[in-house]
Formats: structure tokens, C-alpha cells, sequence
């Protein structure tokens, strides 16, 4: 069994897609869809920055996914390869444009409007995040605990085994930073985000995100999607628009998902558009096959093997 994966926030990186618009006007079209759709020349800051551009939220979050979906759709092969997909965080909406729930227009719209709800649902440096290193979900809880002190304190993301991110208040999070060690993490990182995403502080920018989707129409994926807040897979489209809303507060359950995949028969993993989440595929799944597929080389040994 197979899952096609897509990479979240900080995958972004200048000259993200250049050369593959260059190798194929399948991704040519993809660009060209999601620059009209938004109304700006986003594919040109993915190409020439800057990067401090590109990084801002509301830009980063449809760029990702351009790029991701620009990769899958020049693989042309039909998204029932595979038996699940799923995403992080932002990757999720790449997963269900792939699935077909969303088409491309409305995926980059609504990660625009996403990004900008998160990026102003809490003032800049009132906010932070960080990740654990060394750290399981366990340890990562409690030291969120210990350093919240009646603030926000809470775990964003379980990645993998070893790596778990936390958000919410910067003084809380940098408590956490100075108790991480004594609580068993092997170090603390802060993370160069503006907000406190997955965290409660969200919350402004989840009514902003039930109302943008309680607008937009959802096809029922052709695969199973794996959400991020239930680790499970879901095929309602109303059941969809809700773990999309719940997901912009709520904890990003990536270690789970992938276990829970494995568990269901999935040996293989194909990552679109970004080398972030297959090394934490291995550390969750070791036995797994994990392939990242960003350039027109990657399409093409792919498209042979899977043909």
C-alpha cells in the first residue's frame, strides 16, 4: 500500500519550482492557475524572492502547495496510486486539492485567506514557537506544562519520536526553552515563525477559517485523507470542513498518522514538493519506503516505478 504525503509550512525555499517550470508546462499551468486565482505573481517571488517575502505566512502557505501540486499533477498519474493522502498542517489542503475535494483555484485561495488570519490572529512577539529535540510527546507535555505559568504553553506538533514542536506565549515558551534539558529534551529550539500556530491563540483565525470553508464547496476526496487532529483517515465532506477548522488550534498528530498508516498496510510514502517529511517517516516507520519527489528527474524515476 502507498500514501502520497505533502510538506507543511518551512519547505519554502527561493527558486522553489523554477526549474521544473522550465521541464514541464503541466507545472507551468499549475503556477500560471494559482498566480490568476490569487491575483499576484507568486510564482515570481517563489522564483526570484525575497526570501523574507516568501517566508511571510500568507505566502509561504500557497507556494507550498503550488509547488507540491505542480509535482504531483507532472507525475500524471491519478491520485487513487495511492491508498491514502495526507499533509501537514497546510499540507493537508495540498492532500485534498490532489484528492480532489478542493480544486486548485479555491486551495490557493483558501490558503491565502489562511495565512493571513494566522498571521494577525495574534500580535507579532506576543507569540513563538519552538521545537524539542530529544523529546517525545510525553516529555514535550510536560515541559509545556511546567513553563506555562497561566499562559499558553501547548504541544503544536508530534512529529516523529525524537522532535515535537510547541506554541503559545513567548514568555512561556521561552520558559520552556530553559527547563527543556532538566526535563529529558537534548535541546530547544526557537523556531523563526511570527505566530503560535496550532495553539489556542489561533482561535481568531479558526472563525475565520469555519467561515471561508462554511462558503466553499467539498467533494469527497478520491482517496481516504489522513487529518492531522484525528490521525485518522476521513472521507465526509462535512466531517472534512470541520478537522480543517479544528486543525488551525489544534495539535498536528503526524507521528500518529504515519504509524497509524503503517498499521493499516502502507509500506511505501512519496513525498511531493519537499525532503521535510520523509526523514520523519523513517523515525517513525523505519522499514518504509520514503521517496521526495521535487525535480523532473524524481517525476520521471517515479513515474517508471509505479507506472
Amino acid at each position: 500500500m502507498r500514501a502520497f504525503i505533502f510538506p507543511g509550512q518551512g519547505s519554502q525555499s527561493v527558486g522553489m519550482g523554477a526549474a521544473l517550470a522550465e521541464a514541464s508546462s503541466v507545472a507551468r499551468d499549475v503556477f500560471a492557475e494559482v498566480d490568476e486565482a490569487l491575483g499576484q505573481n507568486l510564482f515570481r517571488l517563489m522564483r526570484e524572492g525575497p526570501e523574507a517575502d516568501l517566508t511571510l505566512t500568507e505566502n509561504a502557505q500557497p507556494a507550498i502547495m503550488a509547488h507540491a501540486i505542480a509535482v504531483f499533477r507532472t507525475l500524471g498519474l491519478p491520485v487513487t496510486r495511492a491508498d491514502f493522502v495526507a499533509g501537514h498542517s497546510l499540507g493537508e489542503y495540498s492532500a485534498l486539492c490532489a484528492a480532489g475535494s478542493f480544486d486548485l483555484a479555491t486551495t490557493a485561495r483558501l490558503l491565502k485567506r489562511r495565512g493571513q488570519a494566522m498571521q494577525a490572529a495574534v500580535p507579532v512577539g506576543v507569540g513563538a514557537m519552538a521545537a524539542l529535540l530529544g523529546a517525545d510527546l510525553d516529555k514535550a507535555q510536560a515541559i509545556a506544562s511546567a513553563a506555562a505559568e497561566g499562559e499558553v504553553c501547548t504541544v503544536a506538533n508530534d512529529n516523529d519520536p525524537s522532535q515535537v514542536v510547541i506554541s503559545g506565549h513567548r514568555s512561556a515558551i521561552e520558559r520552556a526553552i530553559a527547563i527543556a534539558k532538566d526535563h529529558g529534551a537534548k535541546r530547544a529550539v526557537l523556531l523563526p515563525v511570527s505566530a503560535p500556530f496550532h495553539s489556542p491563540l489561533m482561535q481568531p483565525a479558526a472563525d475565520v477559517m469555519a467561515e471561508a470553508l462554511g462558503d466553499t464547496a467539498i467533494q469527497a476526496p478520491a482517496v481516504p485523507v489522513f487529518a492531522n487532529v484525528i490521525a485518522a483517515p476521513a472521507t465526509d465532506p462535512t466531517r472534512i470542513r470541520e478537522l480543517l477548522v479544528e486543525q488551525v488550534t489544534g495539535m498536528v498528530r503526524w507521528r500518529e498518522s504515519v504509524a497509524e498508516m503503517t498499521q493499516a498496510g502502507v509500506t511505501e510514502f512519496v513525498e511531493f514538493g519537499g525532503k521535510v517529511l520523509g526523514p520523519m517517516v523513517k523515525r517513525i516507520a523505519p522499514d518504509a519506503k520514503v521517496t521526495s519527489v521535487i525535480s523532473m528527474d524524481d517525476v520521471e524515476a517515479l513515474a517508471k516505478e509505479i507506472a
